[in-house]
């Protein structure tokens, strides 16, 4: 716990420091902070001393060289707009992670697969708090989803894709605006086991807008 103390109050140094250098942040909303998702370790991995983003993680970097570190200082803002709820024929295959690449920045190169993005190690069958950020609040649903077992890792499609929990207006800690975040208890299938990916799908209910984190974990 202490160790994780130190790095939320270092990431809320480096948050603040990130939005002097890019002032404007987009009117955006979260994304899943545990298990970490892809946007948010991303920015944990780059974010610098100076304010500036720089991943050493290989997708990280990859991905900054396609789209540059804008949705980095937005990691909250992987959205689309006018999606209301819609999951197969709304967002096609391979574009899950990005919400359909319909966004107000360019979060394309975070569905991309391959195995190096930042993983978190988690056990098959466990019950885990996760935790998804509140950068500003609304009302709504959080879908998690994991992948099947042997599912086709070289793209992520809706059919691949199990919906294991579903969240209603969870409670939450901590200030928006900033690293506070909702949580909620989630149990794991017991049966998955290497490498998986869990999806979680922001639904708000006061709007079309919705919300797209994708976390790389190892169930053992």
């Amino acid at each position: 716990m202490r160790r994780v103390a130190a790095t939320l109050a270092a990431a809320t140094v480096a948050l603040g420091a990130g939005l002097l250098v890019n002032p404007t942040p987009a009117a955006a909303h979260g994304a899943t902070m545990f298990p970490g998702s892809r946007q948010y370790l991303c920015w944990e991995d780059g974010m610098q001393d100076d304010g500036q983003i720089s991943p050493t993680n290989p997708a990280c970097a990859a991905a900054v060289q396609q789209s540059g570190t804008t949705p980095l200082y937005n990691w909250f803002g992987n959205l689309n707009s006018q999606n209301n709820g819609g999951t197969v024929g709304s967002i096609p295959d391979g574009t899950i992670c990005s919400g359909g690449n319909q966004g107000p920045y360019d979060f394309s190169p975070y569905s991309d697969m391959r195995d190096d993005w930042p993983r978190t190690n988690l056990n098959a069958g466990q019950t885990y708090e996760f935790t998804h950020n509140n950068w500003a609040h609304h009302p709504g649903n959080f879908d998690v989803y994991v992948t099947q077992q042997g599912w086709d890792q070289s793209e992520l499609r809706w059919a691949d894709l199990e919906l294991i929990h579903t969240e209603w207006d969870p409670p939450q800690q901590g200030d928006t605006g900033g690293l506070g975040y909702y949580y909620w208890d989630v149990t794991l299938p017991a049966d998955r086991s290497g490498y998986h990916m869990i999806f979680v799908h922001w639904v708000r209910s006061d709007s079309p807008e919705d919300f797209f984190s994708c976390s790389d974990v190892v169930l053992s």
